[in-house]
């Protein structure tokens, strides 16, 4: 890993965040951002020291993404960096399909359980015109992201809204690298704006299609990215690292 330079966190306005919340955050953005890569070796002293904080918080937020598969302790030599699941991902997301899919078709089946409201928002952004489009690569991911959620809330079932925030949340690490490319970018757009379209016109079958096929085509760009990323990442890693790899 790269030599410790103390980075100190700031404390998160509004609702209380712990210190091992905000070192979760930050070492699940470091694992997103590619700072550190799979096969990376660290001891919780050297995060505590570029962190500015104590073993415990740091310690507690390793559990928290040791259970989510992004790290393992190492006996008597510190924690490490796993290799992104991709099958894992994967069945995150098919349920994500099987969310999204569902709930487009209830948008165009019953139209008494439908807030109009998050689908007039949803219109306003991405059937606006060309020229007022954003190209704020970290805008437009979460405006994806946004676009989803609203998908699965306008169809009125919390539960189903509940879960796929959770199967969201866990893909997001991966998920934003859809839009590091212009041509990324324009393709979501026209691909939001289409199913916005079919949904408008009460084709269930269509919306469900194109939102499949926007999906999937997503989740190879992803997995592609991701795998350059860590070469890109690796390579680096050679000649300004002094982690030791598996």
């Amino acid at each position: 890993m790269q030599a410790a330079t103390t980075t100190a966190l700031p404390s998160a306005p509004g609702a209380f965040r712990s210190r091992a919340d905000e070192v979760y955050d930050q070492l699940k953005q470091d694992v997103a951002d590619f700072k550190l890569v799979p096969g990376d070796r660290f001891t919780e002293t050297e995060i505590g020291l570029r962190l500015g904080v104590s073993r415990t918080p740091v310690r507690q937020a390793l559990f928290r993404l040791q259970q989510e598969g992004f790290v393992e302790v190492l006996f008597r030599s510190g924690w490490r960096v796993l290799p992104f699941d991709f099958d894992q991902f994967e069945q995150f997301y098919d349920l994500r399909m099987v969310l999204e899919t569902t709930a487009v078709h209830r948008l165009c089946g019953d139209g008494a359980r439908v807030d109009a409201a998050l689908l007039d928002a949803l219109n306003a952004i991405w059937l606006a015109p060309a020229v007022q489009r954003s190209t704020d690569t970290l805008q437009v991911a979460q405006w994806d992201e946004a676009f989803h959620c609203a998908l699965v809330a306008a169809a009125g079932n919390a539960e189903m809204a509940r879960v796929h925030r959770d199967v969201t949340d866990r893909i997001r690490i991966i998920r934003r690298l859809d839009f590091t490319r212009q041509l990324r970018i324009d393709a979501t757009y026209e691909e939001h704006g289409k199913i916005l379209k079919a949904i408008q016109r009460k084709r269930g079958d269509q919306a469900a299609m194109l939102l499949r096929a926007h999906i999937e085509t997503s989740q190879a760009e992803v997995r592609k990215i991701t795998l350059h990323q860590v070469h890109v990442a690796r390579q680096g890693g050679k000649t300004g690292k002094s982690t030791s790899q598996a």
